[in-house]
């Protein structure tokens, strides 16, 4: 089988595609024919040994797959050859099969197609838990995604509609915006021409933002944190500009507020039941049509270096997926 190789840490540019041989099953998983795997921020930081999980090269990135299972191990049951199922991973997506544990893989609902169940798994994984679990985001309550055009940011303005939130995306430039429009924001904020903190203000008469959802870092967290509700909850998700911030501690005493870290592999491994019934809500609602991944491209196998430079230039509104 063909994969994506990372034989040498580093940037896109020194992975490599090869033959491999096929994976086997050991007990308790399954092997997937690997038909779209999609592209994720942290698939660009573990090439680069920048990610908590650091596997010895040769290895494959990609965390999340769609495909067909190919062959069952010892000890599987209610997984059959030929099922359709999404899969996760922390690596080893970028190829045309995976070795999955069992309890890492759920069928694919009737009418999905594979590049965007592809793309489902872990951004509205990740923002289902950050806005159900750790903030407990309430209908009417207002919500600050900051990179807001990204996969999660995307799937987080999708999933605060779907709670009843009066949603605020904030992105980097009016195109990106013009997307979040589209999938679902009320109000808009370029924090690239915009004072970010005024706009805030005005946008919510200077009572604050109840959730703030932040996967970026950087300079845009603490002007976030600064226009908080009494009572408001800050999601620490990710750091896609780079910096990890420090905050001072005296803001959320002053706000009343929380500052809440958002570990989605985490929360997976250790409330795999509570994660699994996250998992058939998400499904649910891409089945009644009020979620659906937004996918800016798609590129073959052989050109994955190139769809990684594209997350890793912020080039994408959505996700970015491999196909087989």
């Amino acid at each position: 089988m063909k994969a994506v190789l990372c034989k040498e840490l580093g940037p896109p540019e020194k992975l490599v595609v090869e033959d491999v041989p096929s994976p086997r099953p050991s007990k308790g998983q399954v092997v997937v024919s690997v038909k779209a795997a999609g592209v994720n921020f942290p698939d660009t930081l573990i090439i680069q040994g920048k990610y908590q999980f650091k596997p010895e090269p040769p290895f494959s990135p990609g965390g999340e797959v769609a495909g067909v299972v190919k062959q069952v191990g010892e000890g599987v049951s209610g997984i059959r050859v030929g099922a359709r199922v999404i899969g996760a991973s922390t690596f080893g997506g970028f190829a045309e099969e995976i070795a999955l544990d069992a309890d890492r893989v759920i069928p694919m609902p009737d009418g999905m197609d594979f590049v965007p169940a592809s793309a489902f798994m872990l951004t509205y994984g990740t923002s289902y838990h950050a806005l159900n679990d750790r903030a407990q985001l309430r209908p009417a309550e207002t919500l600050l995604v900051l990179g807001a055009a990204g996969g999660v940011g995307l799937a987080a303005i999708q999933l605060g509609k779907a709670i009843g939130a009066k949603v605020i995306a904030a992105a980097s430039s009016d195109e990106k915006l013009r997307v979040c429009k589209e999938n679902g924001a009320d109000e808009l904020v370029n924090y690239a021409s915009d004072d970010l903190r005024a706009r805030v203000k005005a946008i919510t008469g200077g009572h604050g933002v109840d959730v703030v959802y932040d996967p970026v870092g950087g300079p845009y967290s603490e002007p976030a944190l600064r226009e908080m509700a009494w009572n408001g909850r800050f999601l620490v998700v990710g750091f896609a500009a780079g910096e990890i911030p420090k905050v001072a501690l005296n803001l959320p005493l002053l706000k009343g507020c929380s500052i809440v870290g958002v570990f989605w592999g985490a929360f997976t491994r250790n409330e795999p039941e509570r994660n699994r019934r996250n998992n058939e809500e998400l499904l649910r609602l891409y089945t009644a049509g009020r979620v659906k991944p937004h996918i800016h491209a798609t590129y073959p196998l052989e050109r994955a270096a190139e769809a990684l430079n594209e997350v890793v230039y912020k080039r994408v509104s959505g996700k970015v997926v491999l196909v087989t």
